[in-house]
Parts: structure tokens; sequence; C-alpha cells
């Protein structure tokens, strides 16, 4: 009996104890190793008895204390089988504290310090209190034997470790090495500090034996290890140290293991020898000596720091730990100099401390052949082993799971735990997720049939617990013993040694991985009844990774949210519930909670990094709704930018965009990938742009992808940008341009290239039938492709199918853009270039410009031009061409049709050829492109750029050059007309006098422009005597001072910033007299006196080819306007004259045949009174004056009272503006006054608001009729008597227009009072802000003031306005009369006095119209005034009451009063909302209204019994000629009463019915009531379901009167149309016609005989396509009166605008096409141009939302301004008073 068994006290007890571990050795000393890591079990005791060797080791364990033994006791009861009673004896003697006595504390500390340490290990002393050495040792020996020592540690540390309960004996053994990649660059920017996220280097994988290159001793002497958790760092750094100490790594004596997370938890300084010896291992003696030794050989030793994260505390880098600074000597050599260190890290934040030089290494997880091996390593020697690879092979989940080390080692754990019990593919089922590999290794790890839950919820709250707190060491005061043992005995717990300093260590606890203690923390709060599930909710956040460039030390729980998610997964639901002990709805509850929070996340907009935590939360979940709902809520461009991503990121983020429709961009800008990366993305379809750009992948990465790319059929764009990418790689990839059918851009830029392979690249854009454009620009390099149009089926099949379909369509199919900028191409690489080119696809254009091909280069480029069939551009600019070479390059390109520009400019290094594009040359099927040319050739104007340019500005040339330039010209002059351009060189005077001698011999010149050459004025004066020797020259356009010299083909002439003395103009015209005409002549100078503008106007009468004379941007004095006015007579030609501003000036002139009529205008010119007669009296001599315009000048009330009284000697036909001269209300009434003393005046109108206007048109002959319009004249009552005198003075004056002028209810009805006239009509209207408020009663009180007999009343509230009709004078009626008709009256009204005074005024009122009035603010006191009203007027032939508010007793009184207009002839009740009561009396008043020639009912929603009424009434209308019922919803009910009356209204000529809700059967019955009225003309049906039955009815018989014809959006197909074409063609009556929003799809709408009043067309959005609009198209001749048609919002392309072009010059009369929304191109907007140039009176052609480049558009807008691509309708307005 020892003497512990003594002190228990229990003699059987003990012994039982020792005889049950005596049979298991292997277990009690992995026991031994749990509790006690830092003691050595001591080789020497293998000797002893194995009874002695128990009892010594549990001495060991129970001296440890009362937890440590505890524990293991409850591992005993645990592990090993237990008789029952000796379980109960065990637990109840030793399992508490109880079972340690005080004399056993006593014994304990009585032992001696020996037996508590046997060993290797010593007890640790302080490096100062060293024992004296003796002095037979030599330094050496005790290094030596320090280092075997340290040798023999690690080996006994990495001993076989005995697997836990459950688990396979590989377990612990298998290792199979990480992909390794080393970075290419080091730590040396603040960005790689902080990240480490550089590129991984080419080539294969580093071995661990790679990592210590200590062959070059100029490497990195700091090695850092970057790897996610989970990816084997603390594995492989262990793994280095038992290599090391197996004796693989010979280069290093020593090797020392530290991990951060217990370095952190010292807080005193330590120095380096503390710190191995004090907390790694001491020697036995003299640790100076050793320290020594390990300082000399310091190349040979390795120090490895795991956790380098876990370093940085929130004190942050300015106050580091005292480790960390001992860890950042260490790095920088400071300490131990030249000793070889390594960190491993997760990637993050790194501390500043580390050296810019240090190694990075990034650990990239496991890809398929290591997984592999890894299996075949775990099921070695195992049945299972084939089954395990056969469940991963069929399960990309799994394997991509098992892409983590630490996830494939669980998997295995869990495979071997279910494969036995399991079918061949059913086990994998049960490993979807993370989530569920946990659980299932937790049921492995469990014994078999029993789940210990308690202890499982328990350690998961101590793992939250830590989690909350940082902590991942928990001691044995942190953790229950039986919580102890339960981690111990399921291997959830690891142990080890926590020393802190000399003497002071303990045993400290952790789980196996910090994702196990995520993954127990989940577990505890998902099924722990402590926790409900608000709080459970607050765990359910996202981390951005982001954040890791920032914070100071990583968090520890960015696994906890996707447990937690997986958690919530219905597959654990028995699971949980089983931990939870049966409360299933609690669980529930919690679980559905979690699900919440992710779908409120999902609909947020998060960053990239939040994203991917969220696929993984919601892929562990496998709820498909919420993978659906996320999937939809991702946005179409998603960012992943600068952080690193996983396979299994990329996989999980597959995953949930299967559950997407519409297509995605990933963009993975600067985001390290793994090299088997691109593997996750095979076969996802919804990728449609995918960048990589600065994603750092490798070759083989890039291997990996171009497999993968093929398989992803969405794909339209892929960025490889700033990756380094090798030549080779490039190469590969583009390997795989044929077989991404709808790629579109490919960008491989900032990858450095070689020229080879830039010509290599240039074959494959040659070759590849989809490459539209490829782009190299210095770092650039893009394609651009154009996937076919093949259909699907065509796209699968065989490559090789598809590249013979290529090649036999040809290069018709495609045109290549090819730009090679910067490039550094040479003279042989051109030769190449050339070679290459003659073989592909038509060229859209070449840019090599920036090379180095010199002047042989560019000649050779130049001579092969016309053989390489470029459509567009050539671009040699910045090649170093010199002036020698100008000369070969015009030679070269002298026999090139194509040939539309050249542009040289060797100071500005510019080398451009612009080549013409014919038609025939667009893209699109060849048959298309055959039709498209055979219009052309039937089109009678030449192609836009038939002319050539020649462009050689600032080339330094000089009058010598010329002569070999114009040789070298020769050629170019006969293949169209040239356009030269000599700007900006040093020909001079002498230049353009050898010029005038050579241009002969160039032919017929568009123009020549010889600016900036230096030229004299003689020079100039010289080169305008060329209009009589060159018969081309018609314009001369010349600016001296900035030596701008044009000479032009247009008859126009420019002499501009010249001295424009009296001799200088005389000399000109001179000069000009014999040049051919019409000549246009436009002068500019600063100022340009008298004396110079009398010489220039005296020499007009020389010139009589002059058509145009400018003075632009010229200075002239106040007196030229005299001068001018006068011209008009000494020169009969002038036809016009415009002076603006004193500053520019224009004379136009007539020609023999144009029309008499001379415009005149000084606006701007600071005119005022005292010059108005003299004028005046200037333009009084012109004989035929039709236009004067003195707007804006200074006239005032007085000049311009003058020139009223000057005007009837002036003989002005047109009109004269008078608009902007500061004149008041004085001014327009003495207008008024003056009107009876103009006799030609037939319109005036005045504004005197902000528009200040003042305009008075004449006729030639004396106008019977005059208008006048007054506006915002601000009249005061005082005005208003002489306003009423004047107007009663101009008895020809018949229409007053006052607007907003401050007329009162008073003021307008004294004005109407006072105002009298002996006979005739009269029209007043006024328009007032107070009308809207006044009231229908106080208006007609208005009127009842007038002097004379009330014609016409109209009244519209919401417009403000009152218009009167009055008639003078007024006929009085006999008083019987009267008494008769105010008998009829109510009078016993309040309003009998007002009902007096309006019988007497309206007694001839036959139009009362009221609009938007409102009938119910008086108490119906306005309808009863209109009852009394309408019961008087005898003679009232029109009532409107329109858009207004009436009640229901308020239309009783308008029915009673209605119903006594027997001689009404028009009624229009459309627009208002009257009740069914209201609307029936209103039908009854129709009843005996036999005269009636217009209803208009529409929007007035009539019911039934309406309908019934007004049928009624219909029935008795034999006079009505127009039935407006629109929007009324009658329906098929309606149109039966309708045609039962309709065939009774001879008269007949309009109906409308549109928005009736009309189906086909109820239009078909009113088909053949219509084809009874045979006078009608205006039938509109539009917006009823009517389809083609109604249009066939109607075709059979329509009207021969029919005009127009409305059938929109009516449900008509092809076949109605058609039918309905059929019957109108010919029609001699057809003027509009309306069949727009209907399916013409594949009908062919034609007319074949003339419509000759036929107006306008209607067939907006009708799926009319090309082949439609042919015919249709071709009809349009027939139609000579056609002025609209509508096309917009079909399917018409360039072949429609063709056949349109074509028929455009033949339409005299057309004004406007509409082509909105169609598929033109800007090839079928040029013809269209073409077909406006031919001669056209169309105003506009609307080709808004075509697929016509804004640039494009722009251009044809210059060329012809009648083309609209706007949005909104930009036609031009005509001119007022047109």
């Amino acid at each position: 009996m020892d003497p512990v068994g003594l002190q228990l006290g229990n003699k059987n007890l003990w012994s039982c104890l020792v005889r049950l571990l005596t049979k298991d050795p292997e277990w009690l000393n992995a026991k031994m190793k749990f509790f006690l890591p830092n003691m050595d079990l001591d080789s020497r005791n293998e000797t002893l008895d194995p009874e002695q060797r128990v009892i010594l080791q549990l001495n060991k364990l129970h001296v440890q204390g009362s937890a440590t033994w505890q524990s293991f006791i409850h591992c005993v009861c645990m592990q090993l089988e237990v008789p029952l009673d000796l379980e109960v004896l065990l637990l109840s003697t030793f399992g508490s504290d109880d079972g340690f006595t005080s004399q056993l504390g006593a014994e304990e500390k009585s032992q001696p310090e020996s037996q508590l340490h046997h060993g290797l290990k010593r007890p640790h002393q302080s490096c100062g209190s060293s024992p004296r050495r003796k002095q037979c040792r030599t330094q050496l020996e005790l290094a030596k034997k320090y280092l075997q020592l340290l040798r023999t540690s690690a080996q006994q540390r990495y001993r076989s470790r005995i697997p836990g309960s459950g688990q396979p004996h590989a377990f612990h053994q298998v290792y199979v090495p990480p992909i390794l990649r080393r970075a290419t660059a080091s730590l040396d920017t603040p960005e790689g500090a902080m990240m480490g996220d550089l590129k991984v280097e080419d080539g294969t994988d580093v071995s661990i034996s790679d990592l210590f290159n200590t062959r070059v001793n100029k490497g990195p002497r700091v090695t850092v290890l970057l790897g996610k958790a989970g990816m084997g760092k603390t594995t492989l750094a262990h793994r280095l140290c038992q290599k090391w100490a197996e004796g693989h790594l010979d280069c290093f004596q020593a090797l020392f293991l530290f991990e951060f997370r217990q370095l952190n938890l010292i807080t005193r300084f330590l120095t380096l020898s503390q710190l191995l010896f004090d907390l790694y291992l001491s020697p036995e003696s003299d640790h100076d000596a050793v320290f020594q030794y390990l300082e000399k050989n310091a190349d040979q030793v390795l120090l490895i720091f795991d956790g380098l994260d876990e370093a940085l505390q929130p004190r942050g880098p300015d106050s580091p730990g005292p480790v960390l600074t001992l860890f950042s000597r260490l790095c920088h050599g400071t300490l131990l100099p030249g000793c070889r260190v390594m960190a491993t890290s997760r990637p993050g934040k790194l501390p500043a401390c580390l050296p810019a030089e240090a190694a990075m290494v990034h650990m990239l997880g496991f890809d398929g052949p290591r997984v592999e091996e890894y299996v075949n390593h775990f099921f070695s020697a195992q049945p299972s082993r084939e089954g395990a690879l056969v469940e991963l092979q069929t399960n990309g989940r799994l394997r991509s799971l098992c892409a983590v080390p630490a996830l494939c080692q669980v998997a295995c754990l869990c495979l071997h735990h279910l494969l036995p019990d399991h079918a061949p593919g059913q086990s994998v089922a049960l490993l979807p997720t993370m989530t569920q590999l946990y659980v299932q290794m937790v049921r492995a790890l469990s014994p078999p049939g029993r789940l210990p839950t308690t202890s499982l919820l328990d350690l998961g709250e101590v793992a939250l617990r830590g989690l909350e707190t940082g902590k991942v060491i928990f001691y044995a005061e942190d953790i229950a013993p039986p919580l102890i043992a339960f981690g111990a005995t399921h291997s959830l717990l690891t142990s080890f040694c926590v020393r802190t300093g000399p003497g002071h260590q303990e045993t400290g606890y952790a789980f196996t991985h910090l994702s196990l203690q995520e993954f127990l923390a989940a577990l505890h709060l998902m099924a722990s009844p402590k926790v409900n599930k608000d709080t459970l909710t607050q765990y359910v956040t996202l981390h951005s990774r982001w954040v890791q460039r920032t914070k100071a030390r990583l968090g520890l729980s960015d696994h906890l949210p996707t447990f937690l998610a997986g958690l919530a997964s219905c597959t654990c639901r028995p699971f949980l519930s089983h931990l939870a002990q049966g409360s299933e709805d609690c669980v529930g509850a919690k679980q559905a909670a979690v699900v919440q929070v992710l779908k409120k996340l999902a609909t947020r907009k998060l960053t990239g990094p939040k994203v991917v935590q969220l696929c993984h939360c919601v892929d562990e979940t496998q709820e498909p709704e919420l993978a659906s709902l996320t999937a939809q809520s991702l946005p179409y461009q998603l960012p992943f930018h600068n952080f690193q991503l996983t396979c299994t990121d990329l996989a999980t983020l597959t995953n949930i965009l299967e559950h997407r429709e519409a297509p995605i961009h990933l963009d993975f800008d600067g985001c390290p990938l793994e090299p088997h990366c691109p593997e996750a993305l095979v076969g996802c379809r919804q990728i449609e742009n995918l960048r990589l750009a600065g994603s750092k992948i490798t070759a083989r990465g890039i291997s990996h992808l171009v497999k993968a790319l093929p398989l992803c059929p969405q794909l339209e764009e892929v960025s490889f940008r700033d990756n380094q990418l090798s030549d080779q790689v490039v190469l590969n990839i583009v390997e795989v341009l044929p077989h991404l059918p709808r790629l579109r851009k490919l960008d491989l830029s900032s990858n450095s290239i070689c020229v080879s392979t830039l010509l290599c690249l240039a074959r494959v854009a040659v070759t590849c039938p989809t490459v539209k454009m490829l782009q190299a620009r210095e770092a650039d390099l893009i394609f651009l492709l154009s996937p076919p149009t093949e259909t699907t089926a065509e796209l699968q099949r065989s490559p090789d199918l598809q590249e013979s379909d290529s090649q036999r369509k040809g290069a018709q199919s495609r045109s290549l853009t090819l730009r090679l900028q910067k490039c550094q191409l040479q003279v042989h690489d051109a030769e190449a270039l050339i070679a290459l080119l003659q073989e592909g696809p038509q060229l859209e254009e070449v840019d090599l410009s920036g090379n180095q091909l010199e002047d042989e280069g560019c000649r050779l480029m130049a001579e092969a031009a016309s053989q390489l069939r470029i459509a567009r551009k050539l671009d040699l600019s910045d090649n170093g061409l010199s002036v020698t070479g100008v000369h070969c390059v015009l030679r070269a390109v002298s026999a090139c049709w194509t040939l539309a520009e050249l542009h040289i400019s060797l100071q500005h290094k510019t080398v451009v050829f612009m080549f013409a594009q014919g038609p025939e040359e667009q893209e699109g099927p060849q048959e298309r492109a055959a039709f498209l040319d055979s219009l052309m050739l039937q089109m009678p104007s030449e192609l836009p750029l038939s002319s050539r340019r020649m462009r050689l500005t600032h080339c330094g040339l000089q009058a010598k050059h010329l002569e070999q330039l114009c040789e070298a010209l020769g050629g170019s002059c006969h293949l169209g007309h040239l356009h030269l351009d000599f700007s900006g060189n040093a020909l001079g005077d002498e230049g353009a006098a050898r010029l005038a001698q050579l241009l002969p011999g160039l032919g017929a010149l568009q123009s020549l422009n010889l600016s900036e050459n230096g030229l004299s004025l003689d020079a100039v004066l010289g080169l305008a005597r060329c209009f009589s020797t060159l018969q081309w020259l018609f314009h001369l356009d010349i600016s001296f001072e900035s030596q701008h010299i044009l000479l032009r083909g247009d008859k126009t002439g420019s002499l501009s910033e010249c001295p424009l003395e009296p001799p200088s103009l005389t000399r000109l015209c001179a000069t000009l007299k014999d040049c051919p005409g019409p000549l246009e002549l436009q002068l500019s100078c600063v100022f340009l006196s008298d004396q110079s503008l009398e010489t220039l106007l005296d020499c007009l009468p020389q010139l009589p080819q002059l058509s145009l004379l400018q003075l632009s941007q010229t200075g002239l004095s106040p007196k030229s306007p005299f001068l001018l006015a006068n011209t008009l007579s000494l020169c009969p030609r002038v036809k016009k004259v415009d002076l603006r501003s004193l500053h520019h000036a224009t004379l136009h002139f007539r020609s023999n045949e144009e029309q008499e009529g001379v415009c005149c205008g000084f606006t701007g010119c600071s005119l005022s009174q005292e010059h108005v007669e003299s004028l005046c009296w200037l333009l009084s001599k012109c004989k035929d004056l039709s236009q004067v315009d003195l707007s804006a000048n200074l006239l005032g009330d007085s000049g311009l009272r003058c020139l009223l009284e000057c005007l009837p000697k002036v003989p002005i036909s047109g009109s004269l503006d008078l608009s902007h001269n500061s004149v008041s209300q004085e001014s327009a009434l003495y207008l008024v006054e003056t009107l009876p003393s103009c006799p030609r005046v037939r319109e005036a109108s005045v504004n005197l608001g902000s528009e200040q206007s003042f305009r008075i048109h004449f006729s030639r002959e004396d106008q019977a009729g005059k208008t006048l319009r007054l506006s915002e004249c601000s009249f005061r009552p005082e005005h208003v008597s002489r306003l009423a005198t004047g107007l009663s003075q101009s008895l020809q004056l018949t229409e007053l227009t006052l607007t907003q002028c401050c007329l009162g209810q008073k003021q307008l009805a004294i004005l109407l009072s006072l105002m009298g006239r002996p006979a005739g009509l009269f029209n007043l209207r006024v328009q007032e802000p107070w009308a809207d408020r006044a009231g229908v009663l106080s208006l007609l009180e208005v009127c009842a003031q007038a002097s004379g007999s009330v014609t016409e009343i109209s009244i519209s509230e919401t417009q403000q306005q009152l218009c009167v009709q009055l008639e003078f004078p007024r006929q009085e009626e006999n008083p019987e009369a009267v008494a008769l008709r105010l008998a009829h009256c109510d009078l016993g009204t309040h309003h009998s006095l007002l009902v007096g005074q309006l019988i007497e005024t309206c007694a001839r009122l036959q139009q009362l119209s009221l609009s938007q009035v409102n009938l119910c603010e008086d108490d119906d006191a306005s309808s009863l005034l209109l009852q009394s009203l309408l019961l008087s007027l005898s003679e009232l032939k029109t009532f409107r009451l329109t858009s207004s508010c009436v009640s229901t007793e308020g239309l009783a009184h308008l029915a009673s009063g209605l119903g006594h207009c027997h001689h009404l002839e028009e009624l229009d009740l459309s627009n208002n909302q009257f009740d069914e009561e209201g609307t029936k009396a209103l039908m009854r008043a129709l009843e005996g209204k036999w005269m009636l020639k217009r209803l208009d009912l529409s929007h007035l929603l009539l019911s039934s019994s309406t309908l019934a009424l007004l049928t009624h009434g219909l029935s008795h209308m034999t006079c009505l000629q127009s039935l407006s019922l629109s929007h009324n919803r009658i329906g098929d009910a309606g149109v039966q009463h309708l045609a039962t009356v309709l065939p009774g209204l001879p008269e007949l000529r309009k109906i409308d019915l549109s928005v009736n809700s009309i189906s086909p059967a109820g239009g078909v019955q009113l088909a053949e009531s219509l084809v009874l009225c045979r006078r009608l003309e205006e039938l509109m049906l539009g917006c009823n379901a009517l389809g083609d039955p109604t249009a066939l009815g109607l075709a059979q018989e329509l009207p021969q009167h029919l005009r127009v014809l409305h059938l929109p959006f009516s449900h008509l197909g092809p076949g109605g149309a058609l039918s309905l074409a059929q019957a109108l063609d010919g029609s001699p009556s057809l003027e509009e016609i309306s069949l727009a929003e209907n399916n013409l799809a594949g009908g062919v709408l034609r007319f074949c005989k003339e419509l000759p009043l036929l107006r306008q067309i209607d067939l907006v959005s009708c799926k009319i396509d090309n082949q439609t609009a042919k015919l249709l198209t071709s009809s349009f001749t027939s139609c000579p009166a056609l002025e609209v048609i509508l096309l917009s919002w079909n399917l018409l392309g360039d072949e429609a605008a063709a056949e349109l072009a074509q028929v455009l010059p033949q339409m005299g009369r057309l004004k406007r096409v509409d082509l909105e929304k169609n598929q033109i191109t800007a090839l079928g907007a040029w013809l269209l141009a073409e077909g406006l140039a031919q001669g056209s009176s169309i105003q506009v052609i609307r080709l808004w939302n075509n697929p016509i480049p804004c640039d494009v558009a722009q251009r044809l807008k210059s060329q012809e301004p009648r083309l609209d691509f706007a949005f909104f309708d930009n036609q031009p307005q005509a001119p007022w008073g047109t």
C-alpha cells in the first residue's frame, strides 16, 4: 500500500483503481499527457513493475490538486468499463472535495520536489541564478547537452497520441501539407504591411522544407505564414517542430515554438534568455554559456511564433506588449541577429514591427488531389476507404467544404462514423453543411446511442462566455471537473502547460479548435433554456472583413452566426430538441427567429464581405425560400473588393446564385483568389460579367479558370486586369474565346506582354469570328466581341461545325477594329501585321499610333491601305514621319479609291487616314447588304464621303515643296472632289503666287485652306483674282489678322479682320466685278467709318452678281441706319436690310426672277423720337416696303406717337415691329385712337408686361375688319372712358381682346355701357384673374350693362375668361312683347330686376357657352337665373355646359329652361359628372328638339335608363349631323339602343363612340346599322374591343362620303385591317385614317388606287416590320395630299427607311413623319437625310429612341436639321403673324 493509498484511507478502493488502470496503461499515459502536459512520463519508469508505474502516475496526478484529481476520476468513469458499484464509490469518494483530507495536503507539501518532476524537465531558474558550472565542462559540451535536451523534449511531446472515444487511429496521425504559395513581393508597402494580401507567385507549390532556404544567406530571415481559420497554421507549426525533432530540418540546431495565446498572458518585461529558458526549456546548468552559444550560432536557430494575429492588443501599435516588443527586435535582428523567425497569422492587420523584407507565404487549403490524399491516409487499411472516396466524388458541396483542412478532418471523422451504417451514396446526404458536419462529429465522438446533452450545453456555455470575453485559454477554476473530463473524453478540449515566469506554471485548457468553441457556443444559444430568442438574435450579425484593415485584434466569433444559421435548418431540429430535452416548440421558435433575421439582412444593401458571410449563413440554413430571396435581392453589380476569398466562399456564392433568375455581374477586383477557386464557378449560368482585376490569380488558377469559363454560358464580360500574367498565360486565356458564345469583352490590361505575343493576339483577333475589336495601348489590352445571332441550338453544335459556318459567312458579317497604340512596333512588325490583316475580315479601324514605324513603315501601311479593306480609319500618328515621308505617303495613297480624308501634321505628330464606308459595308446579313446596295444604286445623290480631304497642316511646308506635293496629289484629284488644307505652314506670298499657278493642274477642287501662312494683303487680293481664273472657286473667306484664308466651291466670299478703308474696298469691288455669280461677300473689321460704308454702298450697283453682303462684328456709326435705309431706293435689287445693335449688318439682294417686297430692320440701334421723321421719309421712298422692324430702340411714348402719325405716309404692306421701346398705356390708347386714320391696318397687338411686344400688321388694301389685342396694359379707371371713346370711333375694329389689363367688374361694365356704334357686330374678349371667382351670376350682370344687343356669351371660370358679342344698334322691342316674355319668368324671385335687364339686353342671344363653371355656390341662384333666361330666349341656337358643377336641382332648372328652347341647333353637355336623376331630366329636355344638328354627350357616363331616354329623343332629331357619345361605357346594350335609331338619322355625318366597352358582337351590330347612314363622313370607334368581325362588317359597304376613320386600339388583326384598306382603296373623300395600336404583323397594308384627299395616316405601334412597310411605303405615292405619317413604335429598320427615302421627294405636301422607337440605324437615318436633300416640303422626321449613336445623331442633325432625335418634339413653330 503506497502512502497516498494510506492517506486516502480506503485500501480496497485504491487497490481496485490501481488494478483497473493496470489493464490499460496506454489510456493512462494519454490522460497523464492531458492533465500534466508539461511533465514527462520518464522512460526510466518503464523498468518498474506495471502496478508500481500506475501508483507513481496516480501520485503525480493527485498532488496537482482537487480539480485535476476529480476531473481524472470523472474520465475514468466515463471512458473505461468500470463496474457500477466501483463507479459509485469512486465518484462519491474521489469525485468531490471531501476526498482530499488535510493530512493529504500536508503530505503533498512534504513531497520532495524530485518526486514531482522527474525526467528531462528541470525546475525553472532564472538566468541570473545559474549554479556554478564545473570546470571540466566546456561551453560546447553544455550547449550540446542542452540541444539534445531540446530535441528529446520535442520527441517526447510528439509521441503517438492515443485516439479518443470513437476516433480512428489515424485521427491524430494524418498530415497532408496544404497548398503553400510564396508572395512575389515583400511587405514594402503600407497596405502590404497591413494585410499581407500580395500576389502569390506562379509555379510549383512550396514544400515544408522549402520554407527556409538556408543556402541563400541574402534571403529574408523572417517568414510570415498567412491562412484563414482552419487552414492548418498551428498544425504546420507543430509539424515543423516534430520534423526537426525527428532530424529532418538538420539546418537548424535549435527550434523554439511559442504560442501568442499564451505569451499574451505575460505582462512583465522579458529578456530573450528568459523567453527561451524560463518559458520554454531550461538548461541543466550555466544558462549564460548556452545562450552565448545560441548567439554565436544564431543562423541555425529557428523561432516559431504561432497566432501573430492574437498578439495585437487593444493598447495599439504605439504601446506594444512586452512579448511583441521582443518579437519585433528578433525580426529586425537587434536580438539574436541572423536567427530565423517564422510567424503564423490569420489574414488581417499585421503588426508594423514586421520588416519590409519579410517573406509572405499563403496557406491556401486543400485542392482536389490533396483531399483525396488526406482521405486515403485517414482510411488507410480500412475497408471504408473506397466508400469515402466515392462519397466525396459524388458530392460537390462536401468537396468544397473539404478545401478547408480542418473541415476535411471533421468530414473524414464523420464518414468513418457513418459509412458502416449507411448504404453507399447516403452518408453524404447527412453532411450537406459545415454545421451538420460538426453535428455529426459530436455524434461520432459521443458514446454509441447516448448523447450527453447536459454536458454539451454546459460546455457550450463555457465556450460562449469565452467568446464574449475574448478568452481562448481556460484554467481548472473556469471549468468544472466533470466538464474537463467530458471534454478530454470526447477530444473537445486540449491541455497544455501555461508558463508566465520562472516557477510559475499551471495547466491550461482550450477547445481543440476555435471553430469548435464557436459551434458549442451556438449549440448553447440554440438549445439552452437559459437563452431566449431575443438574446439569440443579437448574435446573428455579419462582420465585414474590411474591418481587419484597421482592427487591432480579430474577432473570435467569425463563424458563430454561420453555426447559428446552420442550426436553424429543419434538419437540425431533432438534434436540438434532444439537447433541449424535448422543448421542440422553443427550438422551432429560435430557428424561425434566426431565419427571420437573415431575411431582413438579405434585403439590405451589404458590402462584399458581408454578402459572402450572408451567403454562408443562408447556405447553411438549407432554406430554398431564403436562398431565393437572398439571390434575388443581390444587386445586378455585385462587388467584392480587396479581401481574400476561398474556394469555399465562391462555392457558397454559386450555390446561392443557383436560386437567381436574373443575370449578375461579379466583381472580384483586388481579391486574392486561391488557384482552385475558379472550379467553384463551373456551371453558374447567372454570371454575366466576371471581373478578376488585381485578384493575384496564379498561372495554375488561370488554367482552372480557362476550363471553367466555357461552362458559364451566360458570360458576357471577363476582366483579368492587373494580374501580372505572363505571355503564355495570356495566350492560354485567349484560346477560350471561341468557346464563349455570349462573351462581349475580355480585359487583359496591366499584364506586361512582349511584341511577339501582341502579334499573336492580333492573329487571334483576325481569326476568331466573334472578335470585333482588339485595343492595346501601353498597359491596356482589351478584346471586344460581338456574339453571333445564331440560335442556341446552333451554338451548342461542335466547334468545328461552328468554325466552318463562320468561314462560310465570310468577312462581310464582321468588321474588326485593331488598335495597337504605343506598343513599340517597328518596320518588320508592320510587314508582319500587313500580311496578317490581308487574310482577315473587313477592318473598321486600324490604329498604330505611338509606335516606331518611321517613314518606311508609314509608307508600307499607306500602300497596303487599299488592300486591307479599312472601312473608317487608319491612324499612324506619332510614328516619326518626316517631311520626306509625307511625299511618299501621298504617292502611296493616290490610287486608293476609298480614301476620304488624310490629315498629316508633323508638328502635332498626326497621321490619320479616313475612308469612305459604303452602305454595302454595313454589318448585317448578306441579303440585307445586297438589298441596301440595290437601293443605293437607285439613289441619285453621291455618298456622303465621296469628296476627298487632304490636310497637310503644320508640316513646315515652303514654296519649294509645292511642286513636288502637287505632283503627288495629282492622282488624288481624279478620284473625287478634293479639299486641300495647307494651313499652318510657311508658304508666304511666294508660295501663294506659286500655288495660284499650280491650282489649274489640280482640277476642280472643293476647297483650299491657306490659313496661317504669312500672306500679305496684296497676296490676299491676288487670291481674289482667282475667281475669274478658277472655274470651281466661288468662295473666298479671308480673316487677315488671324491669318484665316479659305477658298471654297460654294458661292460666298468673306474678308474679316482687315483694314477696310475706302481705297481697299474700291480695289476689292473692282477685283470682284468680273467674278461669276451669284456672289456672297462677308466683311469684318473693328469699325467701319461712314465714308467706307458709303463707298461700299456706292459700289453695289457695279456688282450685279452679288446676292449677300454681310458686315459681321463690325462697329458702325449712328448714321449707318439712314445710309442703309437710303440704299433701298438707290439700289432696287436690295430685298432686305438688317442692322442689329450697330455691329451686324446684312443686305440681301434679289435675283431677276424673285418677287417684289422689301424688308427692313434696325433693331437695337438707339433710335429715338428725333430720328423718326427722317427715317420715315427715307422709308417712304421705297415703293414696296413689306416689313419694318424697329424693336429694341429708344422711341418711348413720344417717339411711338410720332411714328404712328407718320405711318400713313409709309407704304408698309406686311408688318411693323415696335417691341421693346419703353412705351406705356399712353401708347396703347393712342394706337386705339389712331386706327381710324390707318385703313390698311388689319391687326395690332400690344403687350406691356415682361414680353414688351408692340406689333402692327397691314394689308395691301383697306381692311374692313380689324383685330386689336391688348395685354397687361394696367389700365386705371380714368383710362376706361378714353378707351371706350376710341373703340366707339374705330368703326372698322370688330374684335378686341383685353388680357390682364387690370379691368375690374365695375370698369368692364362701364366700358360696355359707354361703347356705342352706329351699326355692326363687335366681339369683346376679357381675361382677368377675378373672372374665376366672380361667378356666373356676376358675369351675367356685367353683360346686362351692354349698350348693344348681346348675341353671344361665353364664360370659362378656370380660363378666367368672358367673351361677349354685341350687335349695334340695339333693337328695342315693343312693350307688349317684353311683358309677354316677363310673364313666362318668375319675377317673384329676388333676381327679378337682373332677369328683366338680361331679357332686355339678351333678347337676341343666339349662343350661350358655360365651361368649367360652378353653379352650386349660390344655392342654385345661378341655375334659377339661367332657367328664367332660357325661358325668354326664343332665338337661342347653341347651348354649351361643359366640365361644370351643377346640383340635381340646378339640372332640373336647366332642363326646364332648355325644354322651351325649340330652335336649338347645338347642345354640348360633355365632360360633366351629373347624377342619374339630373341626367334623366336633361334627356327628357331633348324631346322635341327636331332642329338639333350637333349633340355632344361624351364623358357623361350614361346609364341604361338614360340611354333609353336618349334614344327616344334621338328618334325625333331628323336634322342631327354630329353625335358624340365617347367615354360613356355604354357597352353592347347601349349599342343595341343606338342601332335602332341610327338608320333614322338621315343627315348624320359624324359619330364618335370611342372608349365605350363595345365587344365584337356589339361592333357587328353597330356596323350593320352604320352601313345605312349614307352621309356619314367621320366615324370614330377607337379603344373598343371590336375585333376583325366589326372591321369585316364595316368593310362590306363603307359610306362613300367618309372623310375620317378612327379605329385605334380596336383589337384588329391583319385580316381586319386589310379588309378595311381594300374597302378604303380609292376613296375620293378620305382625309384621315387611324389604325394605331392594332396588330398588323404579317399583314400587308397597301393602297393600289389614288386617295386624292388623304392628309394623315396613323399606324403607331402596329408591329409593322420592313416587309410590311415596303408595300405600304409604295402606297404613299398614291396619296398626293398626305401631310402626316405616324409610324412610331414599330419594327421598322433600315430597309423601311430606304423605301421611305425613295418616296420622300415625290411627296409634295408631306410635313411630318414620325418614326420614333423603331430599329433604324445610322445608315437608315442617313438615307432619310439623302431623301430630304433631294427636295421635300417635310418640316420634321422624328427619330427618337432608334439605335443611332449620339455623336452620329448630332452629325446628321447638323447636316439635316429636319431630322429630330430629341425626346421632345422640337418642330419649329410658325412665326408670329403668319
